[in-house]
Order: C-alpha cells, then structure tokens, then sequence
C-alpha cells in the first residue's frame, strides 16, 4: 500500500508563489516518476511538472518558466515551486508517483494523491 502526504496548498495572492510537496511512504521499492497535475473545475487534469528518478523534469506549458519541481530520493518527496501565480492556475493539485512496488517488483504501478487546493485570489 501506497501513502502519498501533500502539503503547501491554499490561498496565494496573484503575482504570489506557491511550494507544494508530496512526500512517498508504504510498500515503494523505487519511485520511478514523481510529479503534479492539476484540474480546474470543468476542465481536464492536466500536467504542471514531472521528474524522472535521475531529476530531469518535464514542465507544461502553461507553466514553463514559472515553475520548478525537484525531489528527494531518499525522503521520496517531490517539491513543486511556482511563481507569478495567475487565476487560471487556481485549481486542485494532485501528487502523482510511478512506482516499482516491493511487493510486486515486477510490476510498475500509478498512484495519485488526494489533491491539495489551490485558490489564487486577492
């Protein structure tokens, strides 16, 4: 079984910043991708930011040069800054892990977080 712990969400003023982090616990034999997508209401979730086991990130476009994600391997814990926020990345951000389970290490799975909230709003 897989825990995904988020923090960091709530309200940020536009032109503000944000860090988000989600921190890995359970049955993880290794995290093979770690990462954030959001969802407004109404609209599909989509990709924020992503990075592979050896750190390279992949960034959406809504958020290129605006955001950086990193993370730690041996705390399992993937951090997510984010500047000059705008209304429009209001919306819910979910964790995502992919991950080689150490009870079935021969299988990749996919797990989401909760999701934390994120209003942006003066």
């Amino acid at each position: 079984q897989v825990q995904l712990v988020e923090s960091g969400g709530g309200l940020v003023q536009p032109g503000g910043s944000l860090r988000l982090s989600c921190a890995a616990s359970g049955s993880i034999l290794r995290i093979y991708v770690m990462g954030w997508y959001r969802q407004a209401p109404g609209k599909q979730r989509e990709l924020v930011a992503v990075i592979s086991e050896d750190g390279i990130p992949n960034y959406g476009d809504s958020v290129k040069g605006r955001c950086t994600i990193s993370r730690d391997n041996v705390k399992k814990t993937v951090y997510l800054e984010m500047n000059s926020l705008e209304p429009g990345d209001a919306a819910v951000y979910y964790c995502d892990v992919l991950y080689q389970p150490r009870d079935r290490p021969a299988r990749t799975e996919h797990y989401w977080g909760q999701g934390t909230q994120v209003t942006v709003s003066s």
